[in-house]
C-alpha cells in the first residue's frame, strides 16, 4: 500500500516532478530525458494505469485522497497530499481537478513493428501544437485508426496538455517516432500502404473519389496547422487528397481535419 504524506513546504524536494508544469519549454526538454510524464485528472490517470504505465507518485488535494482511494490501494507510489494553494504554487497554475499522477514512460515501439499488423496509420507530419495532437489521437482512437507515426519534429504525445485533450487515448493507440523524414516514408510504402497525403489543394483528388475506405492498407498523411504538409512530404505521397468544402471554406483546423478524414479512412470497416 502506498504511503500517504502530506506536505506543507512547496520547495519539498519529493514534488520536484510537478514543478513548472506551465513551462512548456522546460517540461518538453525534461519529461522524456527523465522518462516521466504527468497524468491530469481522476479519468486519465486511471485510463494510464490501465494502459500499463506504471506510476512513480500522486499530487492530490485532500478531498480527492478518498475518490481515488482504490488507485492508492493498487500501488506502491508514494501519494503526497497538499492544498490546492500549494499545488498551485508547486505546478505554476489552479489544478482544477485536484488530481496529477507522475507516470513512467514506456520505449516505443518500432514504426516496422506497428506497420506489421496495421491497416490505417496516421502519419504526423511538423505537428507541434499540443491540443492538436491530443485531438488527433482522440479521434484517431474513437474512429479505428490502429497506429501513429511521427516525424521527428512533432511534438510529444504525453506532454501533459496532449495527453488532457486526448482524454487518455495516447495510451489506447500505439504511435512510433520516424528517424529520417521523409525518407522513412519508405518504409511505410514497402509495408504495403498507399500513402495518402491530406491536402486543400485544387488539384488534389476528391476524398470520396479517392475512396481510402476501400484500399487494403493506408497511410494518412497530416501537416501542422496552417503551413500544412511540406514539399517534400507531399512529394514523397502516392496520392493528395483533400476534403470537399462547402461556402467558400478553404480549409479546417487539423484537429476537425483529422476527424473526418478518418471517418473516409475506416468507413464501414468493423470497429473494435
Amino acid at each position: 500500500m502506498a504511503d500517504i504524506i502530506t506536505i506543507e513546504d512547496p520547495d519539498d524536494p519529493r514534488l520536484t516532478d510537478y514543478t513548472g508544469l506551465t513551462d512548456v519549454e522546460l517540461r518538453r526538454r525534461r519529461e522524456p530525458a527523465e522518462g516521466l510524464f504527468i497524468a491530469e485528472g481522476e479519468k486519465v490517470i486511471r485510463r494510464a494505469g490501465q494502459a500499463g504505465y506504471a506510476m512513480r507518485s500522486m499530487l492530490l488535494t485532500a478531498k480527492w485522497v478518498e475518490v481515488m482511494r482504490d488507485v492508492i490501494d493498487e500501488s506502491p507510489a508514494p501519494v503526497y497530499v497538499v492544498t490546492p494553494e500549494l499545488a498551485e504554487r508547486v505546478t505554476g497554475y489552479h489544478v482544477h481537478r485536484g488530481a496529477l499522477a507522475s507516470m513512467e514512460r514506456k520505449a516505443l515501439p518500432e514504426a516496422g513493428e506497428l506497420l506489421r499488423t496495421a491497416r490505417r496509420v496516421v502519419v504526423m507530419e511538423r505537428i507541434n501544437d499540443h491540443t492538436n495532437i491530443g485531438a488527433i489521437f482522440r479521434s484517431a482512437a474513437a474512429l479505428g485508426m490502429d497506429a501513429v507515426l511521427l516525424s521527428p519534429d512533432c511534438a510529444d504525445p504525453l506532454y501533459r496538455r496532449s495527453v488532457k485533450v486526448s482524454m487518455g487515448a495516447v495510451f489506447s493507440v500505439p504511435y512510433a517516432r520516424l528517424e529520417s523524414w521523409p525518407r522513412d516514408l519508405e518504409t511505410v510504402r514497402e509495408a504495403g500502404f498507399r500513402i495518402l497525403a491530406l491536402t486543400p489543394a485544387e488539384r488534389a483528388t476528391s476524398m470520396d473519389d479517392a475512396a481510402p475506405h476501400r484500399l487494403e492498407r493506408v497511410a494518412l498523411m497530416l501537416g501542422a496547422e496552417g503551413d500544412g504538409l511540406s514539399d517534400r512530404a507531399l512529394r514523397a505521397s502516392d496520392e493528395w487528397v483533400r476534403i470537399p468544402m462547402a461556402h467558400g471554406v478553404d480549409s479546417l483546423n487539423v484537429g476537425a481535419a483529422a476527424a473526418v478524414a478518418f471517418y473516409a479512412v475506416t468507413s464501414g470497416r468493423p470497429q473494435d
